[in-house]
């Protein structure tokens, strides 16, 4: 008996833990600043780059905006690992936020713009030591890691960056 309860409380435990890993990147080098553009040269190299990347993380689901050119980031991750892309109003932040904030022990990527990337991961608990993205700047890949056990939840933050850098 004692065995058999040890046994539903260990399982109990371990099912209240979870960890879910958050990759967050602005779209790629666009053709021009209207809304409707698509990536440029530059920008479908740096989303062959980010599926490079990703490909070995475990990517469960990619959220991005309905625009061409954060759908055309993620796309070669999506082809190569048979992801579906799943939009996201790009405003309000909140609405990616409480919807990955329910995922729990998956891996996601999220295909946003530089206003909304680092409120973004602030809003996943994230810390990000910058305080913006500049219109030039689309090399920083960010990841959020949310672990949630038996004595609370805490985030850990890592920013670095992938393919061609873009200058200061």
């Amino acid at each position: 008996m004692r065995f058999f309860l040890l046994t539903i409380l260990t399982a109990m435990l371990l099912t209240g833990c979870s960890t879910t890993t958050v990759y967050i990147v602005r779209h790629g080098e666009k053709v021009n600043e209207s809304d409707t553009t698509n990536l440029n040269a530059a920008g479908m190299q740096r989303a062959l780059v980010l599926a490079d990347t990703l490909a070995t993380k475990g990517i469960d689901s990619i959220f991005t905006t309905p625009y061409r050119r954060t759908r055309q980031t993620a796309e070669p991750l999506a082809q190569r690992i048979n992801v579906r892309l799943t939009d996201y109003p790009a405003k309000p932040n909140d609405a990616i936020v409480n919807r990955v904030s329910q995922i729990r022990n998956k891996t996601v990527l999220i295909v946003g713009h530089s206003n909304t990337i680092l409120d973004i991961a602030k809003g996943l608990g994230g810390q990000p030591v910058m305080t913006r993205i500049e219109s030039g700047d689309f090399d920083n890949l960010f990841r959020v890691r949310i672990h949630r056990g038996l004595f609370g939840k805490s985030v850990s933050f890592a920013q670095t960056t992938y393919g061609q850098l873009t200058p200061p």
